[in-house]
């Protein structure tokens, strides 16, 4: 039976309904309000937040590895430059398919067998190299299988148009693309370019969205690393170069064509050489430019340095006349000309014949005129016993005796009248020739002209040190004749190109060794070109030729008419009147 409330009952139930109700309310309301306060603040105050925190999450900033600058020479010629490749790993671990599968798919890719790659498949779970270098054209063909679990890397892999030639000036850059020798080495912070940066996404299982980075090489900078090397010289003097080494069986050799107003090295080969695309294959001994590291006493060929010191001096006159025993006797030690056996005393000579017969003791005769202390200071004012100022690495200082060696023993001057006793690079040589062909100064040699914009056509120079004076232009002047009579009516005979004017000194010097000299010699043959008023030295120097009319005018001479024809060539230089 039910129960009947009575009024008084019923209006306080009622009450207490409505009162539960507005808790409801209420309660909904502040949860409400607690729930728009929350959401307030997690999309205004703490958006920021989130967006750092799913960008961390489903974004990765990496640097991509950026090209290096391309390398050409002074006619644009392309030397060394990068080309996007890539490297192919495999995680098996991840693999959807069977390995089997997954070689089987590589194979003709890759150009290999499905058998090889499935079992080095088997190597590991994770991070297995299946490819190196692979162009991008294969890249893509891998991305078009979408396998699961294979890696492209990008990268750049540095390339040399010209292989051999022109490797002794570039040089190289190892597996981790540093450079290794040249300018590669010398020129390594110019080379190498701000890294770039790529933004890539990946899924919530971690996968990224694309297996290759972004195809975006271009950069702000496009300007290359040119050089002052003119590769159609180069190609002429390795030519020449080889074919000397070859007849004369000779160890090595090089040559150097150098422009004597400002020291820009238009040509420097080295024989053997080796290609910098497959360094990997040479002896490291190929890597060395020994055109600038290696030391050797140049002989006959420092003769005309010394003359230039003498007249310097002004206590030798260029008309000046000396007389020469053929064999003489300093200090106890004998010296004499390379052919007094058979020719005995050359007799009174001037200075000019001096050099045009290459007497050895009429050049000690010349030096005797001044002290001793004298004679030092001028050698050692040419950079003498220095390091030579270069862009090239790996440069060698020139060696010379102690000042009290020169000084108190008479024959440590008499030998270095002649070239012996002293050593210096094949480019330090040409350096001091230079000085003699342009007027005195002593100018920086250097391989790299300056950034060039190929756009702008701008070249942005490198700065080099200035020219330093070490002789007066009227003992430059004084000196042309006598170099020109040597390649006329000397030793330089070999050289001698008809129409043109040129001048020159030989050298055939013995090689030293440990506690006096070897059996081996050096020749070498340096030129001044056009006279009077030379644009080039042209050096060539052949190291340890084997035949028995081996010397400085039968090996070298003849490579520097070859190089020096073809400067004719490429430059239009006209014939010359005497």
């Amino acid at each position: 039976m039910a129960t009947t409330l009575r009024p008084s009952q019923m209006r306080v139930h009622l009450a207490r309904q409505r009162w539960r109700l507005r808790l409801v309310w209420v309660g909904i309301g502040l949860g409400t309000l607690g729930l728009a306060a929350r959401l307030v603040y997690l999309q205004g105050v703490q958006a920021s937040w989130f967006r750092q925190r799913a960008a961390a999450q489903q974004q990765a900033l990496i640097r991509q590895v950026s090209p290096r600058r391309m390398v050409v020479d002074s006619q644009g010629t392309v030397l060394a430059l990068d080309q996007p490749v890539y490297e192919l790993y495999a995680h098996p671990r991840l693999f959807k398919q069977s390995p089997a599968q997954v070689a089987q798919a590589l194979a003709p890719i890759l150009e290999r067998p499905a058998p090889t790659l499935l079992q080095e498949l088997g190597r590991a779970p994770s991070g297995i190299i299946l490819g190196r270098g692979l162009s991008p054209g294969v890249a893509h063909r891998i991305e078009r299988l979408q396998l699961d679990g294979l890696e492209l890397v990008a990268g750049f892999a540095r390339v040399y148009p010209q292989r051999q030639l022109g490797a002794e000036l570039v040089g190289y850059v190892n597996r981790e693309h540093r450079g290794q020798a040249g300018v590669e080495l010398s020129q390594e912070d110019l080379l190498r370019q701000p890294q770039i940066p790529a933004l890539l996404t990946h899924d919530g299982l971690g996968n990224y969205q694309s297996a290759t980075l972004p195809t975006s090489w271009l950069l702000d900078d496009p300007r290359q690393l040119r050089l002052t090397l003119d590769v159609r010289l180069q190609r002429a003097a390795q030519e020449a170069l080889r074919q000397s080494l070859q007849k004369f069986q000779a160890k090595r050799g090089a040559v150097i064509v150098l422009r004597v107003q400002d020291g820009a090295i238009r040509a420097l080969v080295l024989e053997p050489g080796y290609d910098p695309n497959e360094f990997y294959r040479f002896p490291l001994e190929r890597f060395k430019n020994w055109a600038v590291t290696d030391l050797y006493e140049p002989g006959s060929t420092f003769k005309p340095v010394n003359v230039a010191i003498a007249l310097e001096s002004k206590r030798v006159r260029p008309d000046q006349v000396f007389y020469d025993e053929g064999r003489i006797f300093v200090g106890g030690w004998p010296i004499q000309n390379f052919n007094f056996d058979q020719a005995g005393a050359g007799g009174s000579l001037t200075v000019s014949e001096i050099l045009e017969q290459s007497s050895n003791v009429g050049m000690v005769r010349i030096m005797e005129q001044l002290p001793r202390q004298d004679y030092y200071q001028a050698l050692r004012r040419l950079g003498l016993g220095e390091e030579l100022t270069t862009d090239l690495p790996f440069t060698s200082p020139t060696t010379l005796k102690s000042r009290e060696e020169f000084v108190h023993y008479p024959v440590e001057a008499a030998t270095a009248s002649f070239g012996q006793g002293l050593a210096l690079t094949p480019l330090k040589l040409a350096q001091l020739y230079a000085a003699i062909g342009n007027g005195g100064w002593l100018v920086t040699p250097h391989a790299v002209a300056g950034l060039w914009h190929p756009q702008t056509q701008e070249l942005t120079p490198l700065g080099h040190p200035p020219p330093v004076r070490v002789f007066s232009q009227s003992t430059s002047a004084a000196l042309m004749p006598m170099l020109e009579r040597v390649v006329e009516r000397g030793t330089g005979k070999p050289a001698r190109i008809p129409g043109y004017r040129l001048g020159g000194k030989t050298g055939t010097a013995q090689k030293a060794g440990a506690g006096g000299y070897r059996s081996g010699k050096i020749t070498s043959f340096v030129a001044l070109f056009p006279m009077p008023r030379p644009e080039y030295v042209v050096l060539a120097v052949a190291d340890e030729p084997q035949a028995g009319n081996a010397f400085g005018s039968t090996v070298t001479a003849p490579v520097v008419k070859a190089v020096i024809e073809r400067l004719i060539t490429l430059d239009g230089i006209p014939p010359q009147r005497r």
